[in-house]
């Protein structure tokens, strides 16, 4: 192949920029499977176009997986991933922030330096690069990823996997160029992965019990304070006490009292992701209250066991806001009939009797529901069929 300076483009590698201007993904991915192309050619703007231009996070995922490099900055020295949340292109932000080379995992499948044996075990690479790369942050949803694959759902192999986390953390805020973001991520994982061992000593099965603590809700509105308080937790933990991002989520969960909005999930899923709440297609609504959003109906029926209690509730709460919505919007065109824009403005009070910071306390799940007790023999994680039959049903797509 004929060197050429960057910017200076061979016949296939045009053909790719035509091919990611069209969203083509296929085609894409065999071009960028080519020896003759060279996936970083482009010049900054071309880089960074190719990366996010489409908003096809298929073709971003691609170009990634080729070796497409992500910290390239423009002429006013924004990278892809800021060139994409200026655009609104929150999908690639998404696959961006949270790709992770599997080269980079494997690294510790093999002995370094003086050690004989690997920090992971290559088996485990798999499972746990597929953790990594999930956009989908709840604790529950990574719980069930680690009991979904035998291999990850021992306590030796999780014992291993947290301690690589831990590693990959360390690597990323030491590095030249420092990640916060990924930093945060590969922590707050790894806390995950410790927290579901402690679950796994005492005995088989108990990451159902896991799950089943995590989704449980206090009794007055169905709040999963156990959950709030794991991930306000893990915060906590991240050993990095300088770093911006963990300042600003601090800042911005500290003030708030459990049970209020915005939660320390919500918060941290923003951070890491750049989008509030679910992703990777957590979009379907419970077709009864429409105030609670499901991955899938595997989800929808292991949360139906708390969510059963509090439904009808939300139903009321939802039919309210409605009929409130449905009132202001009548009264907003009855008072403008010409069609001016309106504006608001939103005072911010501060609540009386907030918590203050972010809990030192070791949650425990039976302190997260208030005057409730699991009946002894209760079956943990799932519900049964009669309760998923009962519950309303999340249509599939």
């Amino acid at each position: 192949m004929v060197h050429m300076k960057k910017g200076e483009l061979a016949a296939e590698e045009k053909e790719l920029l035509e091919v990611i201007g069209k969203g083509t993904v296929q085609e894409a991915g065999t071009l960028l499977s080519s020896k003759n192309v060279r996936v970083n050619c482009l010049d900054e703007y071309r880089q960074i176009y190719s990366l996010i231009f489409p908003g096809n996070k298929d073709i971003t995922w691609a170009m990634l997986e080729a070796g497409a490099e992500t910290d390239v900055v423009n002429s006013v020295g924004r990278t892809a991933a800021q060139m994409a949340a200026f655009v609104g292109q929150h999908d690639c932000v998404t696959i961006i922030n949270n790709f992770f080379p599997r080269e980079r995992l494997d690294y510790y499948t093999k002995p370094q330096g003086l050690d004989k044996d690997p920090k992971l075990p290559p088996k485990l690479a798999g499972p746990l690069h597929k953790i990594i790369t999930t956009t989908n942050l709840h604790p529950v949803k990574i719980v069930m990823l680690v009991r979904e694959n035998p291999l990850l759902a021992e306590e030796a192999a999780l014992n291993k996997c947290y301690k690589v986390m831990d590693l990959i953390c360390e690597k990323c805020m030491k590095q030249r160029d420092m990640n916060e973001i990924l930093a945060m991520k590969m922590h707050y994982i790894s806390c995950i992965f410790q927290k579901c061992i402690t679950f796994l000593k005492d005995g088989e099965n108990k990451l159902d019990a896991l799950i089943k603590s995590l989704l449980k809700g206090r009794a007055s509105d169905g709040f999963p304070v156990y959950q709030e308080k794991i991930i306000r937790e893990s915060i906590r933990k991240f050993p990095y006490c300088e770093a911006t991002l963990l300042q600003q989520l601090v800042r911005s969960i500290a003030p708030v009292e459990i049970g209020s909005d915005p939660t320390a999930f919500s918060v941290l899923t923003q951070a890491i992701t750049g989008q509030v709440g679910f992703v990777d297609g957590a979009s379907k609504r419970c077709s009864v209250c429409k105030m609670v959003i499901y991955c899938d109906q595997t989800c929808q029926k292991t949360h139906w066991f708390a969510h059963k209690k509090i439904c009808k509730n939300l139903k009321d709460v939802y039919e309210k806001q409605q009929l409130e919505a449905a009132k202001e919007k009548s009264g907003e065109e009855k008072g403008n009939p010409n069609g001016w824009p309106l504006t608001s403005f939103v005072l911010y009070e501060e609540q009386p009797g907030a918590e203050v910071g972010v809990s030192r306390e070791e949650p425990s799940p039976e302190a997260s529901v208030e005057g409730e007790k699991e009946p002894a023999g209760s079956e943990a994680g799932l519900g049964s069929a009669q309760d998923a039959a009962a519950g309303p049903q999340v249509p599939e797509e």
